[in-house]
């Protein structure tokens, strides 16, 4: 497992966090989704190639980081993010953002575009809102009382992987998700549910990599679309046979789909180049 590190942020918080890679390489800032933390990245990490400067937090209220009272919605952690990035003194990156993560990276790309090189949106949803089935896990969270139940974590983070993967791996992001306390639960979803997408807000500029699996039971195919629309250049792969965390049951692909994308793969060419300090 990589060694963690963390920083305290000009926001209030601490955040866990493992990086790896050349410190000269281009910065890639991954963000987790609802109640994962770093570990969500750990099947990735080790097919990334050492070029990449691949960073990966665990956010507020999640895994071992700070779990202030207040303070979970979408604007909350895109503010994270740029005051983590101040810390590391990283002048812009490549935003990953996975799931409810896709949110933050998206938004981040709008207020912060000279911060952003690019983003890559992995299991992405265009809006929130209007997902009937998260509605219903509203209902079921809205229920939540600690310790939450270990049964309803298990499902939910089971249902998210259609293809197998280590059953290990499993049960450390099953372990990560139990340590969110059911009042985040709670904040973090309602805020999603409550934004407005980050789309219909802004425009992102940056260049955009879109990751999908075909059997994502909660990202669809139009959302995928509907994105790809939204942001002029932006380019979709496609993932047969795969579900929500694409990244969990494909990793090997994805790393090299990020790896092209940030210029770092195999050919050594792509469209991002390291930030220069200003």
């Amino acid at each position: 497992m990589p060694s963690i590190d963390s920083v305290a942020l000009s926001t209030g918080v601490r955040l866990p966090y493992v990086e790896q890679g050349d410190p000269a390489g281009v910065p890639v800032l991954m963000l987790h989704g609802y109640t994962d933390s770093w570990r969500s990245f750990e099947l990735l990490l080790p097919h990334l190639p050492s070029r990449v400067r691949a960073i990966a937090p665990t956010q507020r209220g999640h895994g071992d980081a700070d779990r202030p009272a207040t303070g979970y919605r979408p604007e909350d952690f895109v503010s994270d993010v740029a005051a983590f990035m101040d810390a590391l003194e990283l002048p812009a990156a490549v935003l990953v953002g996975h799931s409810g993560g896709s949110y933050t990276a998206q938004r981040f790309a709008i207020e912060h575009p000279e911060r952003t090189l690019g983003i890559a949106l992995v299991g992405a949803f265009r809006a929130l809102h209007d997902k009937p089935e998260l509605h219903e896990l509203w209902q079921a969270v809205a229920e939540l009382r600690d310790p939450v139940d270990p049964g309803f974590v298990r499902e939910f983070q089971e249902s998210t992987a259609t293809q197998p993967v280590p059953a290990e791996f499993m049960e450390a992001v099953i372990a990560e998700s139990r340590k969110v306390p059911a009042r985040v639960w709670q904040a973090t979803l309602k805020g999603l549910l409550d934004a407005e997408a980050p789309t219909a807000t802004g425009t992102i500029t940056a260049p955009t990599l879109i990751l999908w699996g075909d059997r994502d039971a909660l990202c669809t195919r139009r959302d995928q679309e509907a994105l790809v629309a939204a942001m002029s250049g932006a380019r979709l792969v496609v993932f047969q046979g795969t579900g929500h965390a694409v990244h969990w049951e494909q990793p090997a692909r994805v790393a090299a789909e990020l790896a092209a994308f940030v210029g770092a793969g195999s050919e050594g060419v792509g469209i991002l180049s390291p930030p220069t300090a200003s």
